[in-house]
């Protein structure tokens, strides 16, 4: 898989605040940023799981700390596809 290195500049309050070491922050950042762009239907879940750097089920797992449903579609969207709306 090609990487590309981004850096952001934080202020160091930043992780003391969360009590993160910057490699945490990092990696914290990545799932969180991978669970809002799924949330809002940007990626896939196989996209998400795959920029937070976890495989698709322990992705699943984490939607769970997050409060966000793996399922994309709302129940009328899955009825109406499937042809009972």
């Amino acid at each position: 898989m090609n990487t590309r290195t981004i850096n952001i500049t934080l202020p160091l309050g930043a992780f003391s605040a969360l009590k993160k070491t910057p490699a945490e922050f990092a990696k914290d950042i990545r799932l969180t940023a991978a669970v809002k762009w799924y949330k809002m239907g940007v990626v896939s879940q196989e996209k998400a799981a795959e920029i937070a750097g976890l495989c698709r089920e322990n992705f699943l797992m984490s939607l769970l700390k997050f409060q966000v449903s793996p399922f994309q579609y709302t129940a009328e969207e899955v009825l109406q596809e499937a042809g009972y709306e």
